[in-house]
């Protein structure tokens, strides 16, 4: 069993595995299909479509549109149960296989729908609204379903909201009966997890936002709880694997592991024992050919405070390789030791062959919330460049045991500003930039990683984190170039104040407790920062270099309207937002954010230059995707919508 460790920096290796992913089908798909989230296990989110370039994006037109088929409930009866029940965003990226597309909506409903045509096939309903309100702060919704076949079976399978594994017929829709009755409960053989014991929120102690992985045979299913613990007993988000013809559970990684097991030491004064959390909630990618799984993972119990859980707490905040027939550890890199700001590795890996000076090398990049990209052999966790320890300030919170050190990458630069001096202030005007280092007087701030602080009688308000509790980096994640080795990452610059406090002893067993997160005030209702506020960037992977930023959005109203501003040339703001990216080998599409509405954007790949726009009918809620039937090439993405959100498909006339 490899193990780079967790306080190793090492220089690259000579043990490559020479096997073309393009072979294997990752690296897109030459039929013009979409087979997974991220458009292929590698989550490469790249279609080597070329009918779609430069010279005719602008002239693409609606093809078809497809309402959420949430708007059909009766959503007024259902609220009547006691269900906190929306569906204001459908952030899945459908799949598309032998020209049907399949989605989940919000509420978890999956449907197939003709991709030539958008006519709906065939739909199935969970009804996870009978279960309570859903797992996740974020609402009820979904970002994806897997797609399995064998000979003449074809299945979809997802994992809900409320906690459950299912598998349907994809040519009808039925329950797979041989899949263990068509229906898993997750929450069974998880340590504090109990079915229909609803958490303080009214949520099921289990479920899932992200769509599983599929690996030959073996469906890896991932899993969340929720992140307003307000005690350190909270369930362990083990991931499992289960095969796919029968539901049979085959393994169990422990995230958080147990005892006598490889890591458990991390966890000092037993605190396995209760610590939950810990596992993946977002999307995971695989290497076909090796046979191995990529886990993202996330933060332990109490995201903000872990004066419980002394210690660097493996496998948290972790990349972890498993080999997916067995569910064992083939290595691990730890990102985060002792997490105390919720820099979960938000986002699927990358997997992307590079040549480094010289040396071809079978790669994995994890972008992260706090901006860097952490690069590895993929099949030894050997760093492609070295990855250095180096101390970071302590905690003043009693009680709180932070590690010294953070792994820093020396390659590549990171892709997100990080820390806070008084120069990353705004600076439109001399006044407003005094008024903002005013406001900076009530908060501690400094360095990446400098940890949160308690709230004070003295008006201070707590530590400043940039990038803040939501990345940098987030679910959106990047996209490469398979032909160029260029990742392309969208990121955003919000600041966040972690609020830590203390509840009484009925409320809470934790020391301190996170409050709330809040952001940060700039003068006369500006940001504090300087722009951009969102910018796309484009990394050389076989350098190990940034190749361009680009500001995702020239305008935001609210700003160039602003009183204080008027005849100001302003920079270019960024106010586009952070939208995941389609690679194609033409072009990189993303969504962006306008003033009224949203736009579909077209860049060049090598400069970030913006070619062209077409309007949008609302802000889009989804990655993009691109697919192909019968020779025509379609690019698909999910708006909202009122009463539903819908799923928009544009071609060429």
């Amino acid at each position: 069993m490899l193990n780079p460790g967790t306080r190793v920096s090492l220089l690259l290796g000579s043990s490559l595995l020479l096997v073309s992913l393009s072979a294997s089908g990752q690296y897109g798909s030459a039929d013009g299909e979409w087979h997974s989230y991220g458009g292929d296990s590698g989550s490469t989110k790249y279609t080597p479509l070329s009918e779609i370039n430069a010279d005719n994006f602008s002239q693409l037109q609606l093809a078809w549109r497809w309402r959420s088929i949430d708007a059909d409930l009766d959503l007024a009866a259902l609220v009547e149960t006691g269900a906190d029940i929306s569906f204001g965003r459908m952030q899945a990226t459908p799949l598309m296989i032998d020209g049907v597309l399949y989605i989940i909506t919000a509420l978890n409903q999956v449907a197939a729908i003709d991709a030539a045509s958008g006519a709906t096939l065939w739909t199935y309903d969970p009804k996870i609204y009978r279960s309570g309100s859903p797992v996740s702060p974020l609402g009820f919704h979904h970002r994806g379903v897997a797609y399995w076949s064998k000979d003449e079976q074809a299945r979809i399978l997802f994992a809900t909201n409320d906690g459950y594994i299912i598998s349907l017929d994809a040519s009808s829709g039925a329950l797979d009966a041989n899949f263990a009755g068509g229906r898993i409960d997750m929450t069974t053989g998880i340590p504090r997890a109990e079915r229909d014991v609803l958490d303080y929120t009214g949520a099921q102690p289990l479920g899932s936002v992200s769509p599983p992985m599929v690996v030959g045979d073996v469906l890896v299913v991932q899993q969340i709880t929720s992140n307003r613990e307000l005690f350190k007993e909270r369930p362990p988000t083990w991931i499992r694997g289960f095969d796919i013809p029968t539901g049979e559970l085959k393994w169990t990684f422990h995230s958080i592991p147990q005892q006598g097991e490889y890591g458990v030491d991390t966890w000092q004064e037993e605190s396995w024992r209760y610590t939950g959390n810990g596992g993946v909630w977002t999307q995971m990618s695989a290497d076909l050919e090796l046979g191995f799984v990529y886990l993202p993972t996330e933060a332990p119990t109490n995201d903000f405070y872990g004066g419980h859980r002394p210690g660097d707490n493996l496998f948290t905040q972790s990349l972890v390789a498993l080999d997916a027939s067995t569910g064992e550890r083939v290595w691990h890199f730890q990102m985060i030791h002792h997490d105390i700001w919720d820099y979960d590795n938000p986002a699927a890996p990358n997997l992307i062959d590079i040549t480094v000076d010289g040396r071809l090398i079978k790669a994995v990049a994890q972008v992260t919330k706090q901006g860097f990209t952490y690069v590895f052999d993929r099949a030894t966790g050997v760093p492609v460049w070295p990855i250095i320890e180096r101390e970071v300030p302590a905690s003043s919170i009693p009680g709180e045991r932070p590690s010294a050190t953070q792994p820093f990458p020396t390659k590549p630069p990171a892709f997100a500003k990080q820390g806070l001096t008084l120069d990353d202030l705004i600076d439109f005007t001399p006044e407003l930039h005094a008024e903002a280092v005013a406001i900076l007087q009530d908060y501690t701030y400094g360095p990446l990683f400098t940890p949160p602080t308690l709230q004070r009688d003295d008006g201070h308000r707590g530590t400043i984190l940039r990038p803040g509790a939501g990345g940098g980096a987030n679910w959106d994640g990047a996209g490469i170039d398979p032909v160029s080795g260029i990742l392309y990452v969208p990121s955003a610059d919000n600041p966040t104040v972690p609020l830590m406090g203390t509840l009484t002893a009925d409320e809470s067993n934790f020391n301190y407790f996170r409050l709330s997160n809040q952001g940060v005030r700039g003068p006369q209702g500006l940001s504090i920062l300087k722009p951009p506020y969102a910018i796309i960037t484009a990394v050389d992977l076989n350098k190990g270099e940034i190749l361009w930023q680009v500001p995702n959005g020239e305008s935001m109203a609210r700003v160039t309207n602003h009183p204080a501003l008027q005849g100001i040339e302003l920079p270019a703001l960024g106010g586009g937002g952070r939208y995941p990216v389609l690679v194609t080998s033409t072009l990189l599409i993303h969504a962006q954010t306008a003033d009224e509405g949203g736009n579909l954007v077209a860049r060049d790949k090598l400069t970030g230059a913006q070619i062209a726009a077409i309007e949008l009918p609302a802000n889009a809620s989804s990655a993009p995707m691109s697919f192909s039937v019968e020779g025509k090439q379609y690019v698909a993405i999910s708006v909202l919508g009122d009463p539903a959100p819908e799923l928009l498909v544009y071609a060429l006339p």
